[in-house]
């Protein structure tokens, strides 16, 4: 019998900072907690751990931001010197560690109102919100996804993506998309948006494609295409349409953003000849098209 699963905790990490930097942290916390154990700068950085420079330069930067000495330094004698924790260095251990407590009890707290709110977020949900929150790309474009299919070929694989369904939860869920030529389209208003990437055989059994794995799609603003013309048929996998929101013009290029509903915006990175062209304004219909192989897929 598999053990049962360990309930998802939010952690506090507490950060002291002032004008000229971060003052206090957990690390520097543990190192001054350290010090006061084992009288011991080297042995309170193996602790930690950290190397003894970069000890010495925490426990320095910490002394000359605060208005009294956190550390003082014993020369050698007959106790053989050492380093001590100041009276002041420890009421501010102590207000730290009582700061983070209500800060532990007050997350606490609010994981346990969201757990039992009725359709309220799960707190390995909000998890996943900050990781997706805490990558960085150059990719302006980036779509949480949660595969839902997956079509092996001889060289590539064909990975179905559908786009994050908890805006559509109370809400019918409609027929897959059909998965023909052109590959899968998404108008407003209708199925959840699904859409298509393609990559090697390698990266699919690198990030370990099946379906239920959520990924991130990333799409460079520079491949995305604009679309007018509903009529039109174009050879691109991807299409997801929208209302124009907002164009930055810049010397060369201009920044148009699509938004593609629930929250949801595409960047694309066009010609003004090609805003003119086709008409662009804030709140024009277009779709934002991009082909399969621009796709690249993150697994957090």
């Amino acid at each position: 019998m598999p053990p049962p699963s360990t309930p998802a905790r939010l952690v506090s990490k507490l950060e002291v900072s002032t004008d000229l930097g971060t003052f206090l942290g957990d690390t520097r916390i543990r190192l001054l907690e350290a010090i006061d154990v084992h009288g011991s700068i080297s042995q309170a950085a193996k602790h930690v751990p950290l190397s003894y420079k970069a000890a010495w330069d925490a426990v320095d930067a910490m002394n000359n931001l605060s208005e009294q000495p956190l550390v003082e330094r014993s020369a050698g004698g007959r106790q053989g010197g050492g380093t001590k924790l100041t009276d002041h260095g420890r009421r501010l251990v102590a207000l730290y560690r009582a700061v983070e407590a209500e800060y532990q009890a007050a997350l606490d707290r609010l994981v346990g109102q969201m757990e039992g709110a009725e359709g309220g977020a799960s707190v390995r949900g909000f998890q996943q919100l900050l990781r997706r929150m805490a990558l960085r790309t150059s990719a302006r474009n980036q779509l949480a996804c949660t595969v839902s299919g997956v079509r092996e070929g001889e060289v590539d694989y064909e990975v179905f993506l559908r786009l994050d369904e908890q805006e559509a939860l109370g809400r019918p869920k409609l027929p897959d998309p059909p998965r023909g030529a052109g590959g899968p389209k998404a108008r407003p208003g209708g199925a959840v948006p699904e859409l298509k990437a393609i990559i090697t055989r390698e990266s699919a059994q690198t990030l370990g494609m099946a379906i239920g794995v959520q990924v991130l799609a990333l799409i460079k603003s520079s491949s995305v295409l604009l679309l007018t013309d509903e009529r039109q048929r174009i050879s691109a996998d991807n299409q997801l349409w929208g209302e124009v929101s907002s164009i930055h013009a810049g010397p060369v290029n201009s920044e148009v953003k699509v938004n593609i509903g629930h929250g949801r915006t595409m960047v694309s990175v066009v010609t003004h000849e090609s805003v003119e062209h086709l008409g662009l304004g804030e709140g024009s219909r277009v779709a934002a098209v991009f082909q399969a192989s621009n796709v690249i897929l993150c697994v957090m």
